[in-house]
Order: C-alpha cells, then sequence, then structure tokens
C-alpha cells in the first residue's frame, strides 16, 4: 500500500526501467519485483511498495525514558511499535529477531486510525516508531504520526540515521523527537560491518536539529570495538561543537547478543569513562544506559537537580513550565 501524496517515496530512473527509493541513503535501484537492501520496499508495476504497511510486529507500552528521550514529556508513556526489516547489519543488534527477519506477517493488521486509537485508550502521550528501523517504514509511520499530531500526541523515531535528505526535510511536519544512533566514530567499521556511514550519519543529526526536530544522541558502547579514548573524545567533541552541547548522549551498556555472543557486557567503568569525556567537553547532559545508576538531570548553570530517574521511573521532576525552579534557565527539551 502507498500513502502520502505529499511526498513521493521514490523516482524514476531516466532512461531505464527502475526505480530509485528515496526512504534512506542506500538509494536503492530496483528493477520490477525486485526488493531493496531493507528486505521490506519493492518495486511492484513502476512503484514503491512498502510491504510491511500496516504489519507490525511488536507493540508496546513503554516508559518515554527507555526510547530513550530523556528530555521529552519526562514519567511519561510511548506507544512504541515496529516492523520487520532494517537497512542496517549491526552484529550486535538487540532486535535482531526481528529487524534480520524478512517475511511479513500479513495476518496482523493495524491501520494507521487503529494504531492512534490504542496509544489513545493506553493513555500514552506519544508515539514511538523503534525496535526496527522506522525509516524503512516510513509511509506507514508517517500515516499515523500525520493523525496522531492532529490528536495531540508528539511523534518519536528511534533510528539509525540513515534517513534520506528527503525523508528528513518531510520529517520536520510531523515528527517531535528522535533518538539517533551514533554507533561508532570509524567510517570503515560503519562501512564494512554496519553496512551503513558515517558522514551519513552525522549529516542526518545536522539536518535534524536544522529542522526543528528535538534530537538526542545513543552510543552502544562496545569495549575494543569504539570506546578509545581518541574515537570518543573526537565524537564528543563534534556533538558539543556541530550539534550543540545541549544535546544529549545516551551512554548505553553493550551486552552479548546475536552474533556478538564472545564479546563481554560493558563495564560502568568503561561508561564512566566515556561519560568524564563527555563532561569535559561541555555536554550539558550525559546519561548512562542499560546499567542500575541515577539518569538525573541538572541545570548546567546553578546544578539544581531537576529530574530524578530511578531506572526508567521518574521520581523527582522540578522543572516549573521547562525552567530551572533555581536560576530559571530555560532547559532544552520538549516539556509539554
Amino acid at each position: 500500500m502507498t500513502s502520502n501524496k505529499d511526498m513521493k517515496y521514490y523516482t524514476k530512473e531516466e532512461g531505464k526501467d527502475r526505480i530509485i527509493c528515496l526512504l534512506c541513503r542506500h538509494s536503492c535501484k530496483l528493477k520490477e519485483g525486485q526488493v531493496g537492501i531493507c528486505g521490506i520496499n519493492k518495486n511492484v508495476g513502476g512503484e514503491l511498495e512498502t510491504l510491511v504497511y500496516g504489519h507490525p510486529v511488536a507493540v508496546h507500552v513503554d516508559p518515554v525514558e527507555k526510547k530513550p528521550l530523556n528530555h521529552v514529556l519526562p514519567g511519561s508513556t510511548a506507544l512504541s511499535f515496529g516492523t520487520v526489516g532494517c537497512n542496517f547489519k549491526c552484529p550486535f543488534c538487540q532486535n535482531w529477531d526481528i529487524s534480520q527477519e524478512k517475511k511479513v506477517n500479513e495476518s496482523i493488521n493495524v491501520s494507521p486510525e487503529e494504531m492512534v486509537e490504542l496509544a489513545i485508550s493506553h493513555g500514552a502521550e506519544s508515539i514511538a516508531y523503534t525496535y526496527n528501523e522506522p525509516t524503512i517504514f516510513y509511509p506507514y509511520a508517517k500515516d499515523i504520526g500525520v493523525i496522531a499530531k492532529a490528536k495531540g500526541l508528539k511523534n518519536l523515531f528511534v533510528s539509525n540515521g540513515f534517513e534520506s535528505p528527503e525523508v528528513i526535510a518531510d520529517m520536520a511536519s510531523w515528527v517531535d523527537a528522535a533518538n539517533i544512533d551514533l554507533k561508532s566514530w570509524d567510517d570503515a567499521y560503519y562501512r564494512k560491518v554496519l553496512k551503513g556511514g558515517l558522514d551519513e550519519v552525522k549529516d542526518t543529526l545536522k539536518r535534524m536539529i536544522d529542522a526543528g526536530i528535538w534530537v538526542e544522541i545513543t552510543t552502544l558502547l562496545i569495549e575494543g570495538e569504539n570506546d578509545s579514548d581518541k574515537d570518543l573524545e573526537e565524537m564528543a567533541s563534534y556533538i558539543a561543537n556541530d550539534l550543540g552541547k545541549h544535546v544529549p548522549w545516551h551512554l548505553s551498556a553493550f551486552h552479548p547478543d546475536y552474533k556478538m555472543m564472545d564479546h563481554e557486557r560493558t563495564k560502568i567503568d568503561t561508561l564512566m569513562r566515556a561519560k568524564k569525556i563527555g563532561e569535559k567537553a561541555g555536554l550539558y547532559y550525559i546519561y548512562l544506559g542499560n546499567v542500575p545508576v541515577h539518569a538525573d538531570t541538572h541545570c548546567p548553570q546553578c546544578g539544581t537537580l531537576l529530574i530524578d530517574r530511578s531506572g526508567y521511573d521518574v521520581t523527582v521532576n522540578n522543572l516549573e513550565n521547562g525552567h530551572c525552579p533555581k536560576c530559571h534557565r530555560a532547559i532544552e527539551g520538549v516539556w509539554s
């Protein structure tokens, strides 16, 4: 099923009988009947068909902090869903059983209207497009998101950052916030192992922020793969200087999964070392994930505790209309 008259998700290749998918930066060129790298976008009769449209495989109500988005409606819940398929091949994927799956379960049917009703009936204040890469089911996501926005819900993208510039420009009209993975500072690793690209992800981050989408960044730290001081220093400096010191950086602990069962779980010392590097670069908001520590938010100006989080629970929220109650500094985020 195709949708959305305002953005066309493919273009015809000149002089050839192929179409070029515009959803992500792989720009797959598809002959009739051919499927893209993601496994779920297909050339059917000279048009792009998203095979998972209306067919989610995972739907849950999660704390928004689990996305992780710490500066978006703290303490609220997000109706979160994903489909099968992905445009990356990360060997450490924690949702590999759906992301690396290509078979679509067509017996599950959830229309955009039904998805929004589901969110409202469960008291969720937002819808999160997550679990696998939402860019590849963007036509479905947007149809849901436009209805959700009209009903007062926020839209959250949890993504690997490989969106096409066309999609990012289109997202600006309906996506409120995104958590983007910055998986490594090594372009060769991105290309060879993950099947993505560092420069493209950096470009996405810049474009999203420029488009007015609230952005938080997650780096899953894997010891011996992406945790060298040099890489972390350059990454932190890039976030602080190119994107903004206010952009939250989530440092997440790896646990053995999928094709990386031979690697050890990330030690808390490694996360603390990365956090110190981020602080030295001047980042205001750094959070540790997948470990039993508080992910508290403090005012960058006066140090006042603003939000106390224990796990995914917000135990204290001292924000006053998005401002520090003590020095009245505006705290960056989506608070209402």
